[in-house]
């Protein structure tokens, strides 16, 4: 696709905010045009076009921050109207006190283009890739059903032009592809269900690179073999190794969403939840020495994938926890100078007409030294959960429940039999104190991360490698 959008529109925001007496402006038009297409039970259910385009314009005035956005974006007029809205909102705020941290000025250009532009792959082939992939999951084992079953392919393009009033001028373009599977697996007249979601920053190539048919057939007969041959799980104080999926999801809820500096100070009390972190717990041991938790927005290809955030400031990987210390926080510019520091480049915006707030982007846990088998071996008996059926943390991220899905029984160092939804609860820093090993593999899975209010959905990985818990509590499900 042809770069759209004209950076004059930005200027002249901008410099009529300026002319108006703010202390700093900042304008962004934003342009996301999507395409989907849904296959259900082998049938083409749906195909959609959706785009949100326009220009937003922020102020601060003695304090005090205005927001206002139009989707009519080339239109001087509602330009106009909308900084005139914006000032106002500003000056209305007699009480603010919001500052924004000092940062650096680019005039930079980043465009990410795909090997292969979904554009221009017709709506024939796309459809027929689905149909081959449900056609792999229907067969992937005679001995069961797999009578609902879902495909969502999900085409995204990204283009920004970000202005600001300190000489910042940022132009990109990012593609993102993505893909959702949701089934059912019926033997026996006993059923279990499977979500799966794919996402990167590139083109069709991707889909080629996933070999979602093999995939899906492989989760399609863990599933039925679970269904057939899981017993009860054992219960206790047992030994646990838990899988990238489930140690993934652990990183971006107890830790990514904690760490929101947002969060922390209060404000997104009312609408995401609250954080068991205060500013005094920086630098204080949380976890093991093993434990290394990452954020990364400049993971090429990933899904989270940025350079630059919504508030022009360059990105970089966000050691969130550091050799079981807590090390840095997420924070955009208006959080940093509320804790003393620099913005890490954490300010993310959905759409045109959404603020910029702080949220993650790829946040994984680092991989260690030892092999999946070294981390069997030193346990006598214990669990392997490989994958997760349900989730639950409380608003301040404190308390966890997490219900396995592929699970199995650990004997002497080997795995045995499969074991039915283990039950693992424990608190956020037990958690984290209670590895003690980590294996060197590292997977990533897509998701969209929702938080703020009026709600926003941003493109994110979770990651993380195989993770040996001691002595953690295991219930039956």
């Amino acid at each position: 696709m042809k770069f759209s959008l004209d950076e004059d529109f930005a200027r002249y925001a901008v410099e009529l905010a300026l002319s108006k007496g703010v202390d700093y402006a900042e304008a962004r038009i934003q342009n996301d045009t999507e395409r989907v297409y849904i296959l259900k039970n082998g049938k083409p259910d749906a195909m959609g076009i959706s785009k949100e385009l326009g220009i937003s314009i922020r102020v601060l005035v003695k304090g005090s921050m205005g927001f206002a956005a139009t989707d009519d974006w080339q239109n001087k007029e509602k330009i106009r109207m909308i900084v005139e809205d914006a000032v106002r909102m500003a000056k209305a705020n007699r009480l603010g006190d919001e500052k924004l941290s000092e940062e650096s000025s680019f005039n930079v250009s980043l465009f990410v283009k795909p090997k292969i532009d979904p554009w221009n792959v017709s709506m024939e082939e796309k459809i027929k890739f689905l149909t081959e992939i449900d056609k792999f999951l229907i067969e992937a084992d005679p001995t069961a059903k797999v009578p609902n079953r879902m495909h969502y392919l999900l085409e995204k393009s990204t283009e920004k032009v970000f202005y600001n009033s300190e000489g910042t001028v940022i132009i990109s373009s990012i593609p993102r592809i993505a893909y959702f599977s949701f089934f059912v697996v019926v033997v026996n007249g006993k059923f279990d269900t499977r979500f799966i979601q794919k996402g990167e920053s590139r083109g069709w190539e991707a889909l080629k690179d996933w070999n979602l048919s093999t995939y899906l057939a492989g989760e399609a007969k863990a599933l039925s073999k679970l269904l057939r041959e899981a017993v009860e799980p054992p219960e206790g104080e047992l030994d646990v190794i838990i899988g990238p999926s489930v140690s993934g999801l652990a990183a971006h809820e107890s830790v990514g969403h904690p760490y929101e500096a947002d969060r922390i100070w209060g404000r997104e009390g009312a609408q995401a939840g609250e954080s068991f972190v205060n500013p005094d717990m920086l630098k204080t041991k949380i976890g093991s020495d093993v434990v290394t938790v990452i954020d990364d927005p400049t993971i090429p290809n990933s899904y989270g994938f940025y350079l630059y955030d919504d508030e022009g400031v360059k990105a970089k990987p966000r050691f969130l926890i550091k050799e079981g210390y807590i090390n840095e926080f997420l924070h955009n510019r208006e959080t940093a100078v509320r804790f003393g520091t620099k913005s890490n480049a954490a300010a993310r915006a959905s759409a045109y007409n959404r603020e910029p707030i702080v949220r993650m982007a790829n946040t994984y846990v680092a991989p260690g030294d030892y092999t999946f088998d070294e981390l069997l071996e030193d346990i006598r008996f214990g669990v392997y959960v490989k994958t997760f059926g349900e989730w639950n943390i409380d608003d301040r991220r404190f308390n966890m429940r997490f219900v396995g899905k592929e699970a199995w029984l650990i004997e002497n160092g080997r795995l045995t039999k499969l074991v039915r939804n283990p039950i693992l609860e424990i608190t956020t820093p037990a958690y984290y104190a209670s590895i003690d090993a980590i294996d060197k593999n590292l997977e990533f899975e897509a998701a969209t991360c929702g938080k703020g209010d009026p709600g926003q959905g941003v493109p994110v990985w979770t990651g993380g490698p195989n993770i040996r818990l001691r002595n953690i509590r295991v219930l039956k499900g």
